[in-house]
């Protein structure tokens, strides 16, 4: 039957070392891969950032627009308005004498 030798410091130091080595190597991984989640974050949040600025640009012109559509929708009231005043001004009886002074 065969039996467990002890192990030498030789070998325990080894194994600590290569335990070591191990776990630098996982730290290593890991440290990477929190800097790969930090720059996508950082990426998605600058795409968030231009979405929204582009969104209230959308929306201030928006309203810009919707202005815009009431003045113009003022104007033609007005014209209608100023049309109207001529055809009634223009529906008035004429007079075949002018006014004295004239």
């Amino acid at each position: 039957m065969n039996t467990l030798k002890p192990s030498s410091e030789k070998e325990i130091a080894y194994e600590a070392y290569a335990s070591r080595q191990d776990f630098l190597r996982q730290q290593s991984c890991i440290e990477r891969e929190r800097r790969s989640i930090q720059q996508a974050f950082v990426e998605q949040s600058a795409a968030f950032e231009a979405q929204r600025q582009a969104l209230e640009a959308i929306q201030a012109e928006r309203r810009v627009i919707q202005a815009e559509r009431q003045a113009i929708e003022l104007e033609r009231q007005a014209t209608k308005a100023a049309l109207a005043e001529v055809e009634r001004l223009k529906a008035l009886p004429k007079d075949v004498n002018p006014p004295a002074g004239s």
